[in-house]
């Protein structure tokens, strides 16, 4: 089993990847609302620079989301993945996403 940990920063493609999930049997994820480093950083100090050329650029910015799903093996890793692709796009682009995975050796609570 793995747990699938998608940050997600392209966040008008959540309800996309989300309905992408369903269509594929990927049920059971958790969405958290989050904030990368740079973000909380330039929101502390709104005098810095890149503070507020970042508020400039993108005022209406949400904060990203994190959506973690325990999966049982690699193939509903890259079945996640293809659904990635298939409504975010290329995670090698800026500002779209980080996916990884974490090995987990036990679980409670969920059926495959």
């Amino acid at each position: 089993m793995k747990l699938l940990v998608f940050i997600l920063n392209k966040t008008e493609a959540l309800d996309g990847f989300l309905n992408e999930l369903a269509r594929h049997h990927q049920t059971g994820a958790t969405i958290v609302s989050s904030k990368g480093m740079m973000r909380a950083v330039s929101d502390q100090n709104e005098l810095s620079f890149l503070g507020s050329l970042r508020a400039i650029l993108d005022p209406d910015r949400e904060d990203n989301k994190t959506i973690l799903l325990v999966v049982k093996d690699e193939a509903a890793v890259a079945n996640v993945r293809e659904c990635i692709r298939n409504t975010v796009g290329d995670l090698s682009r800026p500002d779209t996403g980080i996916l990884f995975t974490v090995p987990v050796d036990y679980v409670e609570g969920i059926q495959f």
